[in-house]
């Protein structure tokens, strides 16, 4: 192939990606702050999907990925309380995703407006409420939990660990009480709640 030809297929192969709105190059954007462990972290988030888990240092660190549009992540910390906020999500994005890292040992209390919201195993409290979608929570060892709350207005509810479920379609829930130290409350309005 003759090197003008060449520059027409790849012309050609950028302007139907430009159309098509594909980004031509994955998108990243970190935000990332130094933290303690044992602290407290406050985690306000607008639809989208989201994992939470534990960091491999004491920071937190949110880290964005896909198609981003104006999406703003901010990461404030002030002594043992550390702040999230990911806001001006794109409404009909497929690929947008956040991964938000805490330290292993931490409090967390999470609110999403809708989208999926994978929680994995950190230690500490943890306090989650979501609209709709779908929540799945890795709760590591159950006996590390003084209580467990969990209710989901309509939907699914798999308690894992925590017993057996109570109620019907339109309303379940779960409760456990346990010998640990921290707490586990979760409310999800309509959506699937699974506990690993």
């Amino acid at each position: 192939m003759t090197s003008r030809a060449l520059q027409s297929v790849l012309a050609a192969t950028v302007l139907t990606g430009l159309a098509a709105g594909t980004p031509l190059f994955a998108q990243t954007k970190v935000e990332d702050k130094a933290f303690v462990s044992g602290g407290k972290v406050d985690i306000h988030l607008e639809a989208g999907d989201y994992e939470v888990r534990a960091s491999r240092d004491n920071h937190v660190r949110v880290t964005l990925s896909g198609d981003m549009g104006n999406t703003v992540a901010e990461v404030v910390v002030k002594d043992r309380n550390a702040d999230v906020v990911v806001r001006k999500t794109p409404n009909s994005s497929k690929t947008f995703h956040a991964v938000i890292e805490v330290p292993k040992v931490s409090d967390v209390a999470i609110r999403l407006s809708a989208g999926d919201l994978d929680v994995d195993d950190i230690t500490g409290s943890k306090d989650i409420e979501m609209n709709a979608g779908d929540l799945k929570i890795v709760t590591g060892n159950p006996d590390s939990y003084s209580k467990v709350d969990a209710s989901v207005g309509i939907g699914d509810l798999s308690p894992g660990p925590f017993g057996n479920t109570k109620g019907s379609f339109l309303s379940k829930s779960v409760t456990y009480t346990g010998k640990g130290k921290h707490t586990l409350r979760a409310r999800l309005s309509v959506g699937d709640l699974k506990f690993q």
